[in-house]
């Protein structure tokens, strides 16, 4: 690790001024001093005959590239029809195929944003199944889900409510005391 950590943030939606996109950029300011990096999922669909042909494209090794350099990493998810989004699992299909097995290892904090009462509760445990294969240090709390997405960030793109920053600070600080444990592997 660098004096600095490395943290990459990761949004499962790509529609602009998402809500979770918003939420990825205000845990990295919860986070702190970091070296903060944004993850481009805009990737093609998975299809071997790609791979085939064209091999992993450039795109998927750079966020994989990202995914290995960074010292803790931040995914937010949508929920779409009680699940994660299909450009979030498309992503981690390709990095799947990477060879470099990008995420073992890593610690990453979960959350989630959506326009429903839950906050997207159904798709945090979605996406910490779609993440078991890689093998990461999943952190289990404190958990955060942003109810109401819409009305949740100001102009500014900041949470409003102060006790749901509050939560994100406590996350985003179990996640910096998680750089450098000695897990055991």
């Amino acid at each position: 690790m660098t004096d600095t950590p490395r943290l990459l943030g990761i949004s499962g939606a790509l529609r602009a001024g998402s809500s979770n996109t918003l939420l990825v950029h205000e845990a990295a300011r919860a986070f702190g001093p970091a070296d903060f990096t944004f993850g481009d999922i805009r990737f093609p669909l998975f299809d071997e005959d790609i791979e085939a042909s064209d091999g992993v494209p450039d795109i998927v090794h750079k966020l994989a590239d990202h995914c290995v350099a960074a010292d803790a990493i931040v995914i937010s998810t949508p929920e779409y029809n009680k699940n994660i989004s299909g450009v979030l699992k498309n992503a981690l299909d390709w990095l799947s195929r990477t060879g470099k097995a990008p995420l073992t290892g890593k610690p990453i904090a979960v959350m989630s944003s959506a326009a429903g009462r839950a906050g997207g509760e159904r798709t945090q445990y979605s996406l910490r199944h779609c993440l078991t294969p890689f093998n990461p240090r999943i952190l289990q709390g404190p958990e955060l889900m942003v109810a109401g997405a819409n009305a949740a960030f100001g102009d500014d793109g900041r949470l409003l409510d102060a006790k749901t920053f509050e939560v994100l600070t406590r996350l985003m600080g179990t996640l910096r005391a998680e750089i450098g444990k000695d897990t055991g592997r």
